[in-house]
């Protein structure tokens, strides 16, 4: 068998460039890939999110009954709308969750917008997550004419 013979040793491979303030004979070595010497960034190994960074649901509830308070205070239920009134309303919550830079979180939001006729609705889920990381948070918003109601879970990509 023919195999290509590799380094004895494990050191990456060495360019040697001039320094300019050095005489001409002098020359430093330094490695072919420099990046590769960085050290690694911290969340590259996290396993769990510490206390601090973990999805809490008070602080979503918090933006959710904002957003939902926002957008659709004053408003009339109109079908030809509620379309678009869910997709800003989706976007905005998703958009908000994200500035509170929970890294590797994944968030997902569902809102649901229906006319208000005194009858219930009933809205359920399920999934399969961690509960230690892994959480969610709703808010509902009635007035004469709609109500809304809009769910955020937020579940943390290993």
């Amino acid at each position: 068998m023919n195999a290509a013979a590799a380094p004895a040793t494990g050191a990456p491979p060495t360019t040697t460039t001039a320094d300019p303030s050095a005489p001409p004979s002098a020359v430093s070595p330094l490695p072919a890939h420099s990046h590769a010497a960085a050290a690694p960034s911290e969340d590259s190994t996290l396993i769990r999110p510490n206390y601090k960074q973990k999805f809490k649901p008070s602080i979503a509830q918090s933006i959710l009954r904002q957003v939902l308070a926002e957008n659709l205070a004053g408003k009339s239920y109109n079908a030809e709308e509620c379309s678009a009134w869910t997709r800003t309303i989706a976007d905005t919550v998703r958009h908000k969750l994200k500035e509170l830079s929970l890294d590797r979180y994944k968030y997902m939001v569902q809102v649901v917008i229906g006319e208000m006729h005194g009858e219930g609705a009933r809205m359920n889920c399920r999934a399969f997550w961690d509960p230690d990381t892994d959480n969610m948070a709703q808010e509902t918003f009635m007035n004469d004419s709609l109500f809304c109601v809009a769910v955020v879970f937020g579940v943390f990509y290993y």
